[in-house]
């Protein structure tokens, strides 16, 4: 998220990072990018972006408490963990945006659903909807309650795009393609159908439709993944349930 928002114009004096174990490679982004990493007394600022596994939570919750203000705005992106439970570990959080990104935020294609307390202003929204949507698409979400369906669709969503990839390059090695070959034509075929749908107006059932000749090949290997009750739609539905099911479980 944050190169993404650098490549929009953010100013990377105005960005400190805290991160108690900063990595080589974060360590070696903030050199080359004159960003702030772990000052002794950061400034409270206008926006925290909480973005830590959620187990971590309880432990980093005393030195968080400690550079807020009171117009802080959060925009969390923990997954699972819900703004009842960052009120119940962040005392002096006022303002919070409950928010679920995905990996394409990093170049600028992401989706985020995201939610708000009553605590934030007009002002911190829009704030919020202009960091938010600097990495991509932002969906403002009528309920707290929806981000864990979130979570298991575009949150978690990439993974199954990126898997949908090694299983396709995999068949075509089964079907005698060199695997190499298999790779990057699986590739090719799902980033190229991927950006159809992004510049397309048509419903993707409909794109779906338009590339299945009647008797064709296309459509008998369509025969096998749309197979009832064991096709593909039954095995998303089940994956992203259980995604869903464990956002829920990180939950207090």
């Amino acid at each position: 998220m944050l190169e993404g928002w650098l490549k929009v114009g953010m100013k990377p004096e105005g960005v400190t990072v805290l991160d108690p174990h900063p990595s080589e490679e974060m360590t070696r982004f903030c050199q080359e990018k004159s960003i702030a990493l772990n000052p002794e007394n950061p400034a409270a600022p206008d926006v925290l972006v909480l973005a830590i596994k959620p187990q971590m939570l309880d432990d980093a919750a005393p030195s968080l408490n400690a550079c807020l203000g009171l117009q802080t705005l959060i925009i969390s992106i923990l997954a699972g963990k819900t703004i009842g439970d960052l009120r119940s570990r962040l005392s002096a959080a006022g303002a919070i945006v409950r928010a679920m990104p995905n990996l394409p935020a990093s170049i600028g294609r992401g989706a985020t659903g995201a939610a708000a307390n009553d605590q934030v202003s007009e002002e911190q929204r829009l704030m919020a909807d202009a960091l938010l949507s600097s990495n991509g698409i932002v969906e403002w979400l009528p309920s707290e309650a929806l981000i864990d369906a979130v979570t298991a669709v575009s949150g978690s969503g990439p993974a199954y795009v990126f898997h949908l990839v090694e299983c396709l390059a995999e068949a075509g090695a089964a079907a005698g393609l060199p695997r190499e070959l298999a790779e990057r034509l699986a590739r090719s075929t799902v980033t190229g159908a991927g950006e159809l749908l992004f510049q397309s107006d048509l419903p993707p059932a409909t794109l779906r439709q338009n590339v299945t000749s009647p008797g064709g090949t296309t459509a008998a290997a369509l025969d096998v993944l749309m197979r009832d009750p064991n096709g593909m739609k039954a095995l998303m539905r089940e994956a992203v349930a259980a995604a869903k099911r464990r956002a829920e479980e990180l939950a207090g």
